[in-house]
Protein backbone atom coordinates (compact mmCIF):
# COMPACT_ATOMS: atom_id res chain seq x y z
CA UNK A 1 0.00 0.00 0.00
CA UNK A 2 1.03 3.46 -0.92
CA UNK A 3 2.25 5.69 2.12
CA UNK A 4 0.91 8.88 1.85
CA UNK A 5 0.05 12.35 4.14
CA UNK A 6 -3.37 13.67 5.15
CA UNK A 7 -3.49 15.67 2.00
CA UNK A 8 -2.76 13.53 -0.63
CA UNK A 9 -4.94 10.35 1.57
CA UNK A 10 -7.77 13.10 0.58
CA UNK A 11 -7.11 13.54 -3.10
CA UNK A 12 -6.59 10.40 -4.46
CA UNK A 13 -8.93 8.34 -1.43
CA UNK A 14 -6.59 5.49 -0.47
CA UNK A 15 -2.97 4.90 1.10
CA UNK A 16 -1.91 4.64 4.61
CA UNK A 17 0.12 7.35 6.75
CA UNK A 18 3.33 7.74 6.70
CA UNK A 19 6.28 9.39 4.80
CA UNK A 20 4.41 10.14 1.56
CA UNK A 21 5.30 8.93 -1.43
CA UNK A 22 3.06 10.55 -3.39
CA UNK A 23 3.88 14.41 -2.21
CA UNK A 24 7.45 13.71 -0.45
CA UNK A 25 5.51 15.79 2.44
CA UNK A 26 5.47 18.88 0.56
CA UNK A 27 2.10 19.78 1.45
CA UNK A 28 3.71 19.20 5.17
CA UNK A 29 6.76 22.13 3.96
CA UNK A 30 3.54 24.41 2.56
CA UNK A 31 2.99 27.38 5.46
CA UNK A 32 7.42 27.26 5.93
CA UNK A 33 7.77 27.74 2.54
CA UNK A 34 5.32 30.63 2.17
CA UNK A 35 7.06 32.32 5.27
CA UNK A 36 10.30 31.81 3.44
CA UNK A 37 8.90 33.26 -0.16
CA UNK A 38 7.06 36.38 1.68
CA UNK A 39 10.59 36.90 4.13
CA UNK A 40 12.61 37.21 0.78
CA UNK A 41 9.62 39.82 -0.82
CA UNK A 42 9.80 41.98 2.63
CA UNK A 43 11.28 44.93 0.54
CA UNK A 44 8.90 45.09 -2.31
CA UNK A 45 5.15 46.82 -2.26
CA UNK A 46 2.76 44.52 -3.91
CA UNK A 47 -1.00 44.14 -3.06
CA UNK A 48 -1.77 40.76 -5.39
CA UNK A 49 0.22 37.72 -6.16
CA UNK A 50 -0.12 34.73 -8.40
CA UNK A 51 1.71 31.05 -8.46
CA UNK A 52 2.61 28.40 -10.67
CA UNK A 53 3.83 25.00 -9.97
CA UNK A 54 6.54 22.92 -12.32
CA UNK A 55 6.74 19.33 -12.39
CA UNK A 56 10.32 17.46 -12.68
CA UNK A 57 11.47 14.39 -12.02
CA UNK A 58 10.12 11.87 -9.56
CA UNK A 59 6.95 14.15 -8.78
CA UNK A 60 5.89 14.41 -12.43
CA UNK A 61 6.46 10.25 -12.47
CA UNK A 62 4.43 9.47 -9.69
CA UNK A 63 1.73 12.30 -11.00
CA UNK A 64 1.53 10.53 -14.21
CA UNK A 65 1.52 6.38 -12.29
CA UNK A 66 -1.35 7.93 -10.50
CA UNK A 67 -3.40 8.59 -13.88
CA UNK A 68 -2.21 5.74 -15.32
CA UNK A 69 -2.58 3.33 -12.56
CA UNK A 70 -5.17 4.28 -10.50
CA UNK A 71 -7.03 6.80 -12.71
CA UNK A 72 -6.50 9.54 -10.28
CA UNK A 73 -6.84 12.89 -12.67
CA UNK A 74 -7.11 15.03 -9.51
CA UNK A 75 -3.36 16.49 -10.25
CA UNK A 76 -0.59 16.95 -7.71
CA UNK A 77 0.41 20.21 -9.19
CA UNK A 78 -2.80 21.99 -9.31
CA UNK A 79 -3.50 20.46 -5.69
CA UNK A 80 -0.62 21.60 -4.57
CA UNK A 81 -0.34 24.95 -6.37
CA UNK A 82 -4.17 25.89 -4.27
CA UNK A 83 -3.26 25.27 -1.37
CA UNK A 84 0.24 27.04 -1.51
CA UNK A 85 -1.80 30.01 -3.05
CA UNK A 86 -4.61 29.86 -0.32
CA UNK A 87 -1.77 29.51 2.90
CA UNK A 88 0.50 32.93 0.93
CA UNK A 89 -2.76 34.80 0.97
CA UNK A 90 -4.03 33.77 4.40
CA UNK A 91 -0.82 34.84 5.85
CA UNK A 92 0.34 37.91 3.87
CA UNK A 93 -2.84 39.27 3.53
CA UNK A 94 -3.02 39.61 0.20
CA UNK A 95 -5.41 38.00 -2.80
CA UNK A 96 -4.64 35.89 -5.80
CA UNK A 97 -4.70 37.92 -9.17
CA UNK A 98 -3.72 36.30 -12.57
CA UNK A 99 -0.71 38.27 -13.58
CA UNK A 100 -0.36 39.35 -10.33
CA UNK A 101 2.08 42.22 -9.21
CA UNK A 102 4.32 39.00 -7.59
CA UNK A 103 4.61 35.84 -9.22
CA UNK A 104 5.78 32.69 -8.04
CA UNK A 105 6.89 29.64 -9.46
CA UNK A 106 7.46 26.77 -7.13
CA UNK A 107 9.33 23.34 -8.39
CA UNK A 108 7.30 20.72 -6.86
CA UNK A 109 10.24 18.00 -6.71
CA UNK A 110 12.27 19.99 -4.57
CA UNK A 111 10.94 22.66 -3.48
CA UNK A 112 12.96 25.62 -5.26
CA UNK A 113 11.26 28.79 -6.38
CA UNK A 114 11.85 31.72 -8.51
CA UNK A 115 10.16 35.05 -8.38
CA UNK A 116 9.67 37.20 -10.88
CA UNK A 117 8.29 41.25 -10.02
CA UNK A 118 6.24 41.99 -12.59
CA UNK A 119 6.77 45.47 -14.41
CA UNK A 120 5.17 48.87 -13.75
CA UNK A 121 3.44 50.39 -17.01
CA UNK A 122 2.74 54.32 -17.01
CA UNK A 123 1.27 56.53 -19.22
CA UNK A 124 2.78 59.74 -20.15
CA UNK A 125 3.33 62.59 -22.83
CA UNK A 126 6.83 64.13 -23.06
CA UNK A 127 8.08 67.51 -25.05
CA UNK A 128 11.55 67.40 -26.32
CA UNK A 129 12.45 70.61 -26.77
CA UNK A 130 16.29 71.10 -27.62
CA UNK A 131 17.51 69.42 -30.91
CA UNK A 132 20.15 66.13 -31.01
CA UNK A 133 17.99 64.30 -28.90
CA UNK A 134 17.05 61.05 -29.35
CA UNK A 135 13.92 58.93 -28.26
CA UNK A 136 15.77 55.83 -26.66
CA UNK A 137 19.33 55.00 -25.51
CA UNK A 138 21.41 54.90 -28.37
CA UNK A 139 24.54 53.51 -27.95
CA UNK A 140 28.35 54.95 -29.32
CA UNK A 141 29.22 52.32 -32.41
CA UNK A 142 32.45 52.24 -32.12
CA UNK A 143 33.08 51.26 -27.97
CA UNK A 144 29.41 49.70 -28.04
CA UNK A 145 28.33 51.62 -25.06
CA UNK A 146 31.55 50.73 -23.03
CA UNK A 147 32.54 54.30 -23.55
CA UNK A 148 35.45 56.04 -25.52
CA UNK A 149 37.05 59.07 -26.49
CA UNK A 150 34.82 59.67 -28.92
CA UNK A 151 31.71 59.16 -27.00
CA UNK A 152 33.37 61.30 -24.28
CA UNK A 153 32.87 57.80 -22.41
CA UNK A 154 29.01 58.09 -21.95
CA UNK A 155 29.00 55.05 -24.02
CA UNK A 156 26.05 56.93 -25.62
CA UNK A 157 26.20 58.82 -29.42
CA UNK A 158 23.47 60.96 -28.11
CA UNK A 159 21.82 61.84 -24.92
CA UNK A 160 17.91 60.41 -24.75
CA UNK A 161 14.68 61.47 -23.99
CA UNK A 162 14.89 57.84 -22.33
CA UNK A 163 18.04 58.73 -20.51
CA UNK A 164 16.53 61.85 -18.66
CA UNK A 165 13.48 59.81 -17.72
CA UNK A 166 14.65 56.87 -16.35
CA UNK A 167 17.21 58.00 -13.59
CA UNK A 168 14.73 59.65 -11.36
CA UNK A 169 11.69 57.11 -11.94
CA UNK A 170 14.19 54.29 -11.00
CA UNK A 171 15.80 56.23 -7.51
CA UNK A 172 11.79 56.55 -6.89
CA UNK A 173 10.75 53.18 -7.91
CA UNK A 174 14.04 51.39 -6.64
CA UNK A 175 13.34 49.26 -10.06
CA UNK A 176 16.28 47.57 -11.66
CA UNK A 177 16.01 49.29 -15.06
CA UNK A 178 12.91 51.24 -16.94
CA UNK A 179 12.11 51.29 -20.77
CA UNK A 180 10.52 54.13 -22.58
CA UNK A 181 7.81 52.85 -25.19
CA UNK A 182 6.87 55.68 -27.81
CA UNK A 183 3.87 56.51 -29.85
CA UNK A 184 6.38 56.30 -33.20
CA UNK A 185 9.28 58.92 -32.77
CA UNK A 186 11.10 62.13 -34.09
CA UNK A 187 13.92 62.18 -35.56
CA UNK A 188 16.71 63.26 -33.52
CA UNK A 189 17.10 66.73 -35.14
CA UNK A 190 13.63 67.44 -34.28
CA UNK A 191 11.90 69.02 -31.64
CA UNK A 192 8.69 67.79 -29.86
CA UNK A 193 6.59 70.41 -28.80
CA UNK A 194 3.02 71.00 -28.22
CA UNK A 195 0.97 68.00 -25.91
CA UNK A 196 3.92 66.07 -26.05
CA UNK A 197 4.13 62.63 -27.37
CA UNK A 198 2.61 59.62 -26.06
CA UNK A 199 4.64 57.04 -24.41
CA UNK A 200 4.64 54.36 -21.79
CA UNK A 201 6.99 54.39 -19.11
CA UNK A 202 8.12 50.37 -18.06
CA UNK A 203 9.60 50.00 -14.46
CA UNK A 204 11.46 46.95 -13.99
CA UNK A 205 11.58 44.80 -11.08
CA UNK A 206 10.27 48.17 -8.91
CA UNK A 207 10.47 47.49 -4.88
CA UNK A 208 7.76 50.53 -4.58
CA UNK A 209 4.79 50.42 -7.06
CA UNK A 210 2.53 53.31 -5.94
CA UNK A 211 4.72 56.30 -6.44
CA UNK A 212 2.70 59.69 -6.55
CA UNK A 213 2.80 60.97 -10.14
CA UNK A 214 2.67 64.38 -9.62
CA UNK A 215 6.34 63.70 -7.60
CA UNK A 216 7.33 61.68 -10.65
CA UNK A 217 6.86 64.35 -13.42
CA UNK A 218 9.20 66.53 -11.10
CA UNK A 219 11.64 64.91 -10.36
CA UNK A 220 12.30 64.38 -13.97
CA UNK A 221 11.43 67.94 -14.98
CA UNK A 222 13.79 69.15 -12.83
CA UNK A 223 16.56 66.68 -13.64
CA UNK A 224 15.68 67.41 -17.52
CA UNK A 225 17.23 70.86 -17.32
CA UNK A 226 14.53 72.23 -19.88
CA UNK A 227 15.76 69.46 -22.68
CA UNK A 228 12.56 67.78 -22.19
CA UNK A 229 8.88 68.11 -20.00
CA UNK A 230 6.70 65.11 -19.01
CA UNK A 231 3.46 65.06 -18.21
CA UNK A 232 1.83 61.36 -16.97
CA UNK A 233 -1.69 60.44 -16.88
CA UNK A 234 -2.06 57.55 -15.14
CA UNK A 235 -0.87 53.57 -14.38
CA UNK A 236 -1.62 51.41 -16.99
CA UNK A 237 -1.27 47.68 -18.17
CA UNK A 238 1.25 45.62 -20.37
CA UNK A 239 -1.53 45.57 -22.78
CA UNK A 240 -1.01 49.64 -23.45
CA UNK A 241 2.02 49.36 -24.85
CA UNK A 242 1.40 47.30 -27.79
CA UNK A 243 -1.23 49.54 -28.06
CA UNK A 244 0.40 52.53 -28.32
CA UNK A 245 2.86 51.06 -30.48
CA UNK A 246 0.14 50.09 -33.05
CA UNK A 247 -1.74 53.48 -33.31
CA UNK A 248 -1.36 55.53 -35.88
CA UNK A 249 -2.22 59.11 -34.85
CA UNK A 250 -1.79 61.40 -37.51
CA UNK A 251 0.87 64.24 -36.98
CA UNK A 252 1.07 68.01 -37.43
CA UNK A 253 4.74 69.88 -38.30
CA UNK A 254 6.26 72.61 -38.93
CA UNK A 255 9.35 72.99 -41.33
CA UNK A 256 11.62 75.06 -42.21
CA UNK A 257 12.38 74.55 -45.79
CA UNK A 258 15.55 75.67 -47.84
CA UNK A 259 14.87 76.43 -51.52
CA UNK A 260 18.16 75.81 -54.04
CA UNK A 261 17.01 78.65 -56.70
CA UNK A 262 14.29 81.28 -57.02
CA UNK A 263 10.59 80.48 -56.49
CA UNK A 264 8.04 83.33 -55.85
CA UNK A 265 5.44 82.95 -53.33
CA UNK A 266 2.43 82.05 -55.47
CA UNK A 267 4.38 78.89 -57.73
CA UNK A 268 5.73 77.63 -54.11
CA UNK A 269 2.00 77.90 -52.79
CA UNK A 270 0.87 75.99 -55.72
CA UNK A 271 3.00 73.25 -55.70
CA UNK A 272 2.49 72.94 -51.81
CA UNK A 273 -1.37 72.80 -52.44
CA UNK A 274 -0.57 69.65 -55.13
CA UNK A 275 0.95 67.98 -52.50
CA UNK A 276 -2.84 67.61 -51.14
CA UNK A 277 -4.24 66.04 -54.17
CA UNK A 278 -1.92 63.05 -54.47
CA UNK A 279 -1.17 60.27 -52.64
CA UNK A 280 2.15 60.20 -51.93
CA UNK A 281 4.54 57.37 -52.79
CA UNK A 282 7.85 56.92 -50.25
CA UNK A 283 10.37 53.74 -50.25
CA UNK A 284 11.91 53.19 -47.38
CA UNK A 285 14.29 56.97 -47.19
CA UNK A 286 17.92 55.70 -47.84
CA UNK A 287 18.65 57.97 -44.41
CA UNK A 288 17.17 54.49 -42.54
CA UNK A 289 16.95 52.01 -44.51
CA UNK A 290 19.94 50.12 -42.64
CA UNK A 291 17.15 49.57 -39.98
CA UNK A 292 13.80 49.84 -42.12
CA UNK A 293 12.29 47.45 -44.46
CA UNK A 294 12.89 48.65 -47.88
CA UNK A 295 9.00 48.95 -49.25
CA UNK A 296 7.16 51.36 -50.61
CA UNK A 297 4.32 53.18 -48.43
CA UNK A 298 1.53 55.20 -49.56
CA UNK A 299 0.29 58.11 -47.37
CA UNK A 300 -1.58 61.27 -47.48
CA UNK A 301 -0.95 64.70 -46.39
CA UNK A 302 -4.04 66.23 -45.02
CA UNK A 303 -3.29 69.99 -45.26
CA UNK A 304 -0.35 72.03 -45.80
CA UNK A 305 -0.37 75.20 -44.67
CA UNK A 306 2.69 78.38 -46.30
CA UNK A 307 3.01 80.66 -43.18
CA UNK A 308 6.23 82.62 -44.51
CA UNK A 309 8.38 83.07 -47.56
CA UNK A 310 11.96 85.28 -47.20
CA UNK A 311 14.52 85.03 -50.31
CA UNK A 312 14.85 81.10 -50.54
CA UNK A 313 13.45 80.54 -47.09
CA UNK A 314 9.79 79.04 -46.47
CA UNK A 315 8.32 77.75 -43.21
CA UNK A 316 5.36 75.44 -43.64
CA UNK A 317 3.21 73.50 -41.47
CA UNK A 318 1.97 70.40 -42.45
CA UNK A 319 -1.04 67.67 -41.28
CA UNK A 320 0.02 64.28 -42.24
CA UNK A 321 -0.69 60.83 -42.36
CA UNK A 322 1.23 58.58 -39.91
CA UNK A 323 4.14 57.14 -41.36
CA UNK A 324 4.79 60.10 -44.02
CA UNK A 325 8.36 60.71 -43.83
CA UNK A 326 8.38 64.58 -43.90
CA UNK A 327 11.54 65.34 -45.03
CA UNK A 328 11.55 63.21 -48.32
CA UNK A 329 8.32 64.70 -49.22
CA UNK A 330 10.35 68.28 -49.41
CA UNK A 331 13.42 66.40 -51.07
CA UNK A 332 12.52 63.77 -53.04
CA UNK A 333 14.86 61.41 -51.76
CA UNK A 334 16.53 61.26 -55.17
CA UNK A 335 12.90 60.30 -56.77
CA UNK A 336 12.13 57.86 -53.62
CA UNK A 337 9.29 60.01 -52.88
CA UNK A 338 6.89 61.00 -55.03
CA UNK A 339 5.58 63.65 -55.65
CA UNK A 340 7.48 65.93 -53.59
CA UNK A 341 7.98 69.54 -53.27
CA UNK A 342 11.52 69.36 -55.46
CA UNK A 343 9.88 67.07 -57.83
CA UNK A 344 6.61 69.81 -58.44
CA UNK A 345 9.06 73.13 -58.34
CA UNK A 346 12.16 71.37 -60.45
CA UNK A 347 14.20 73.23 -57.69
CA UNK A 348 16.02 70.94 -55.08
CA UNK A 349 14.57 72.22 -51.45
CA UNK A 350 15.35 70.36 -47.98
CA UNK A 351 14.44 70.54 -44.56
CA UNK A 352 16.23 72.67 -42.43
CA UNK A 353 14.71 72.71 -39.53
CA UNK A 354 11.59 70.35 -38.49
CA UNK A 355 9.61 70.48 -35.18
CA UNK A 356 6.33 68.13 -34.66
CA UNK A 357 4.00 70.25 -33.31
CA UNK A 358 1.30 67.61 -32.24
CA UNK A 359 0.12 64.08 -32.10
CA UNK A 360 -3.82 63.53 -32.65
CA UNK A 361 -4.57 61.07 -30.54
CA UNK A 362 -3.65 58.93 -27.36
CA UNK A 363 -4.90 56.95 -24.30
CA UNK A 364 -6.60 59.88 -22.37
CA UNK A 365 -9.93 58.44 -22.80
CA UNK A 366 -8.23 55.94 -19.98
CA UNK A 367 -9.53 53.00 -20.89
CA UNK A 368 -6.33 51.57 -19.90
CA UNK A 369 -6.19 52.76 -16.69
CA UNK A 370 -4.94 50.82 -13.87
CA UNK A 371 -5.15 51.93 -10.10
CA UNK A 372 -2.26 50.59 -8.27
CA UNK A 373 -3.87 51.00 -5.05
Amino acid sequence: MIEVCNQCKKRIGFGREGKCTVCCNAFDQIESLARKILDELEEYEFDTFDAGIRLYGSSKAMQDFLREKFGVEDTLKEHFRSEFIRKLSEISGRKRKIGGDINVIVNLENLSYSIEISPVFIYGRYKKRVRFLSQTRWLCGDCGGKGCERCNYTGRKYLSVEDLIIQPALELFKGKNAFLHGSGREDVDARMLGTGRPFILEIESPKKRKVDLNELETAINENAGGKIEVEFFFYTERRAVEKIKKAAYSKTYRAIISLEGDVDFEKLEKALKKLEEHEISQRTPQRVEHRRADKVRKRKVYSIRLLLKKGRKAVVTIHAESGLYIKELISGDEGRTTPSLSELLGVDCRVEKLDVLSINGGLEDGNLKYNPA
